[in-house]
């Protein structure tokens, strides 16, 4: 077995991005393992398995052989979340995985339809009251876009219907369309729409500004006071052997260092945030239990 692990890796891995191609995880995964790739000395192959909120991408994530040859993203959905939301997994979030190293911190702007004669949160939510009731769409139930127009609804006082798409450009496309009326996106899959007037952003859903639209105010900022931040990070399925853990974390830590690398997902909107494995498994956990109360309260489901 010594040897086995000494070798790793001797071919190429699969990354299972459990989201949408061209969705904020896609992005991320690719900025964060072509360097892992170019430090482990071989190719990281991202395989999107889109569906069911991450279920599908993450049951096949659990289901493969613990060998350090398959490695997934985890998520605010797929390991926080789902476990509340819906009635049964294909997994055990969190016993058939084992936690590798956060990589980043990922708020959310909310977005609605240039169309729409509407400036601030306040406005939107007179809006949304006189209107009755508010569709809002996001990449699939228990997702932080999900999460976050949920406690909206909850805290605005307004009737919020989620609408879960599998794929981002149509749920991009149906806001800026009128089909949707709200969207809490990730900055990287909006910017440019926003700046070319497609949408309109009225506040940012974490705790802080961010550096890509630093004039947009926070939720809390606006008077609505929630704040909801997505993540991301590296997992494997458990029983991985330590070494590859190990080394697979150390990869991770060193390409979120690396002064390019942080660029690009700053660029995004994203905060980097490497941890070692201790501290992603801890932050995983409290993370579940701090969902578990947002969704009781809120009324999320998988619906």
């Amino acid at each position: 077995m010594a040897k086995a692990q000494t070798a790793w890796p001797s071919r190429p891995i699969r990354f299972i991005n459990p989201g949408p191609a061209g969705g904020s995880g896609d992005v991320v995964a690719r900025i964060v393992m072509d360097r892992v790739s170019a430090l482990l000395g071989q190719p990281i192959i991202i395989d999107n398995r889109p569906g069911a909120g991450t279920n599908i991408g993450m049951a096949v994530v659990a289901q493969s052989a613990p060998d350090g040859y398959t490695i997934g993203l985890g998520s605010i959905a797929a390991n926080a979340v789902n476990k509340w939301i819906y009635p049964t997994l294909p997994f055990d979030p969190d016993r058939d995985f084992a936690a590798v190293s956060l990589m980043v911190l990922m708020p959310n702007i909310m977005v609605i339809p240039a169309s729409l004669p509407v400036n601030t949160v306040a406005e939107f939510i007179a809006y949304g009251k006189k209107r009755g009731s508010i569709d809002f769409g996001s990449v699939g139930a228990g997702s932080s876009q999900h999460l976050a127009g949920a406690q909206f609804g909850m805290v605005a006082g307004i009737d919020m219907q989620h609408v879960p798409y599998t794929n981002s450009g149509q749920l991009n496309t149906d806001l800026m369309e009128g089909r949707t009326q709200v969207l809490f996106q990730s900055v990287s899959a909006v910017a440019e729409m926003v700046r070319a007037g497609r949408m309109r952003a009225l506040a940012v859903t974490g705790t802080e500004r961010v550096s890509v639209f630093p004039e947009l105010p926070t939720l809390v900022e606006s008077g609505v006071n929630i704040t909801s931040t997505g993540w991301f990070g590296v997992v494997t399925p458990a029983g991985v052997p330590e070494p590859i853990l190990d080394a697979l974390q150390k990869a991770t830590a060193t390409a979120l260092a690396d002064e390019g690398v942080r660029a690009k997902l700053v660029g995004l909107g994203a905060m980097p945030r490497s941890s070692t494995r201790a501290e992603f498994a801890a932050f995983m956990q409290s993370e579940t239990l701090k969902y578990r109360d947002v969704i009781k309260a809120s009324g999320a489901s998988s619906n």
